[in-house]
């Protein structure tokens, strides 16, 4: 049977925090580990009440075939908000994905060939080296900085390798919670101004800012070179499978017709149940209410990690988003650290999964936003004493 498989699925392996949460399904296992919006700020009544409005009003029509592109009035609301925030962008130029996971692998289908690059942060989204790694690229990993990437190092390595594709998560950096300052986003904007590598902005954790100001878009600096994506997962709900790419005409002409060769379209009975909720509720309002919750809960994990964690680890403190990154001495491995970790019932990801070209051994990444102060606490506490164990 091996010898049937296509040769890409040797180079593409099982999503190591999706195999990671499956040791923390064990409920008195406190997990830091997964990427997880908090389930009690998803808007349960709103939606059901949405989704009784769509099936007693246009119950047919909700239930049948559509367009590729998406729910028309769905996509003007999604560019509604673009211009909102300053960012130039029509309903045409929006397409309905599932998930904006769904969209790194069209990304990957319409542009790379064996062999082509494709630029990452250093760490990235394990997600992208893993949807982008089915098309078999060469990877090239520019290091992050406090305020994002390293423009010089990015410089150099456009002058290597023509790359397609840069990808990166501007805004609270999955896995670091690293934000890029105005400053790096013009120096970036700056070295791709005059090569053709596409850039990719990915946006999932935007709306969650919490400390200072948003920043402007990449599309702002590189018009149609800058595809963005986005994402209801962290707004509405991740079960709804929602999201979006934001793209120039010729771009999504060819992103329509990778679509339609995949699925046809996404749930339209979802993106109909979604646009009614929309339309009846105050989003900014559910929005403002998640932002407060989760900075509080950032502060708490911030506040413990200083009072019980080694002065030799450090760790950032996120502007917004989910996630915290956290950098142990360099002669301890993370992997160890788990495995004694969830000896003590509590769990983390080790850092080295988000590496494209290895390294990142002594790094780790913590979720914040689906712990109670309580769980924090106690996890945090449990995650010291294993820190110090392993240093001993």
């Amino acid at each position: 049977m091996t010898r049937l498989f296509a040769d890409r699925m040797s180079s593409v392996h099982r999503s190591f925090v999706r195999e990671i949460l499956k040791v923390t399904e064990n409920p008195e296992i406190i997990s830091f580990a997964g990427g997880l919006p908090n389930p009690r700020y998803f808007p349960v009544q709103e939606v059901a009440h949405a989704a009784e409005e769509v099936l007693s009003q246009c119950g047919e029509a909700s239930l049948q075939y559509s367009t590729t592109e998406g729910y028309l009035p769905l996509r003007e609301m999604i560019a509604e908000r673009y211009a909102k925030k300053g960012v130039k962008a029509t309903a045409s130029e929006v397409l309905i994905t599932n998930g904006s996971q769904q969209a790194l692998d069209l990304m990957g289908k319409v542009f790379l060939n064996k062999g082509d690059g494709v630029i990452l942060e250093r760490p990235t989204y394990l997600a992208a080296i893993q949807s982008f790694g089915f098309f078999e690229p060469v990877f090239h990993s520019v290091p992050l900085e406090e305020d994002g990437i390293d423009p010089q190092e990015l410089e150099r390595t456009l002058c290597k390798d023509e790359s397609k594709l840069f990808y990166s998560v501007p805004n609270f950096q999955n896995p670091t919670g690293i934000t890029y300052s105005r400053d790096k986003l013009k120096a970036v904007a700056e070295k791709l101004s005059e090569r053709r590598t596409v850039f990719i902005e990915d946006n999932p954790y935007g709306d969650l800012r919490f400390i200072g100001e948003d920043g402007p878009s990449m599309k702002n600096y590189l018009g149609e070179n800058a595809v963005l994506l986005g994402s209801f997962s962290k707004i509405v709900a991740p079960g709804i499978r929602m999201g979006w790419i934001c793209a120039c005409e010729e771009i999504m002409e060819k992103l329509i017709v990778a679509k339609q060769a995949s699925d046809l379209h996404s749930n339209y009975l979802c993106q109909r149940i979604l646009h009614q909720y929309l339309m009846d509720s105050d989003i900014e309002r559910h929005i403002a209410k998640i932002r407060r919750a989760y900075k509080d809960q950032r502060d708490f994990m911030v506040h413990t990690m200083e009072e019980t964690f080694p002065e030799d680890v450090s760790f950032t403190r996120p502007e917004g988003g989910m996630f915290l990154w956290a950098t142990l001495p360099e002669s301890m491995s993370s992997l160890h650290l788990f495995e004694r970790a969830i000896k003590d019932k509590v769990a983390f990801v080790p850092g080295q999964a988000f590496y494209a070209d290895g390294g990142g051994s002594n790094t780790m990444r913590l979720n914040y936003s689906n712990s109670d102060k309580e769980r924090i606490f106690e996890g945090i506490t449990r995650l010291a004493k294993a820190i110090k164990e392993e240093a001993s």
